[in-house]
């Protein structure tokens, strides 16, 4: 079986963030190098403002991000998709924003950022580590999500390797198919048909990992083994 490309992906490689307590007695680790992020944040100034006077411009203000929850924002009209991650529960913490630069269509489909990701994890860390400095003193607080760092666990690479069989994905497909429909329309629920395969593993496994918080969708994942979800994304992939 050829081996599947193999990119790191943040969001498959974190796990749920410690409790409030936990955290409490950890203290805040820097991250990045927040002078370079200020250079990579360059790459952003298009969509996003930061700092004294940033407005909403293309994208919402970057200001006061960490610990955010996800569309709350006010004032800016955003995507469908966010606004359903932000109604599931999704808050941007170094763990979530790592995993949505890196790629943003993993970890909300239907988002209207036109961002294809940023793959060097040094380059993404360096980049938060400037946007924290515009969220309220983070460094002094100790107990805050984003200037904590949560333990890890690996994705074993021959996850990442597994060739999905598109027959089998086909036939354990029926269960998706009673939300999303096969011909792509959304009709509120998000299209998953042609997305490219890692896109799709990513997504599942961040269900898996619980880093996506849509709790049927975590429990539908948990159900699929790694083989289950290749050959699902193999399957939804190259629907006609």
């Amino acid at each position: 079986m050829a081996p599947r490309p193999a990119g790191r992906i943040a969001a498959v490689l974190i796990a749920a963030l410690l409790g409030g307590a936990a955290l409490a007695d950890r203290a805040a680790e820097p991250f990045g190098d927040a002078t370079r992020g200020a250079d990579l944040y360059s790459q952003c100034t298009g969509c996003h403002q930061v700092g004294a006077g940033a407005e909403n411009a293309i994208g919402p203000h970057l200001n006061d991000l960490f610990g955010r929850r996800a569309a709350a924002l006010d004032g800016f009209r955003y995507s469908d998709g966010l606004q359903r991650m932000g109604a599931d529960g999704l808050i941007w913490t170094r763990e979530t924003l790592d995993a949505y630069i890196e790629n943003p269509r993993a970890l909300v489909s239907r988002t209207r950022m036109a961002y294809r990701g940023m793959e060097d994890a040094g380059d993404r860390a360096d980049l938060l580590a400037y946007l924290r400095d515009f969220s309220a003193s983070p460094a002094d607080i100790p107990e805050a999500e984003p200037t904590a760092i949560a333990r890890e666990v690996d994705l074993p690479p021959e996850v990442l390797a597994i060739s999905g069989d598109a027959a089998y994905g086909e036939y354990l497909s029926a269960e998706c198919t009673t939300c999303h429909r096969r011909d792509g329309a959304s009709d509120g629920i998000p299209s998953i048909t042609n997305w490219p395969e890692d896109y799709f593993v990513i997504a599942m496994h961040a269900y898996k990992q619980k880093i996506r918080p849509h709790p049927v969708m975590q429990m539908m994942a948990a159900r699929l083994s790694d083989e289950e979800i290749a050959a699902l994304a193999a399957y939804f992939g190259q629907i006609d």
